[in-house]
């Protein structure tokens, strides 16, 4: 063996490690919503976006519960029109609750930020920023 090459055999393996701890959009975990936008949610307001291992998408509006299908390819995430109960809450709740799904009917990729938030981006604008829900 070449003993020069093995500090970039380590050095390789370690950033492949690295890689490997980023964190990335998981089917099955809930987020929890944390922006719409640009604009946060409303105090105590709760809104969550599971991705089914089915290609369903589901979870709470803040006042009714959503679903709708999803598509998954690399960085790429769509959905497919969303669906909900039809309960009725405060006015400011149904007007967060219509803005979230109109949001998510533009989402067209996702990444991860520096801080380890995952955003839903539309084609143009502001993300849907959200925080994995724990345990």
């Amino acid at each position: 063996m070449n003993h020069s090459a093995l500090p970039l055999i380590v050095l390789a393996t370690a950033l492949a490690g690295c890689a490997s701890d980023r964190p990335r959009l998981e089917t099955g975990t809930t987020y929890q919503v944390e922006w719409i936008g640009e604009r946060p949610l409303i105090d105590r307001s709760h809104l969550t976006i599971t991705l089914g291992d089915d290609n369903r998408a589901y979870g709470n509006a803040g006042c009714n519960h959503w679903f709708a299908s999803y598509e998954l390819k690399g960085d790429t995430l769509t959905f497919g029109a969303a669906g909900s109960t039809r309960k009725l809450c405060a006015p400011a709740l149904m007007e967060q609750e219509q803005r979230f799904l109109e949001a998510l009917d533009k989402v067209q990729r996702w990444d991860i930020s520096p801080i380890d938030q995952l955003r839903l981006w539309p084609a143009e604008g502001k993300p849907i920023r959200l925080w994995p829900v724990e345990g």
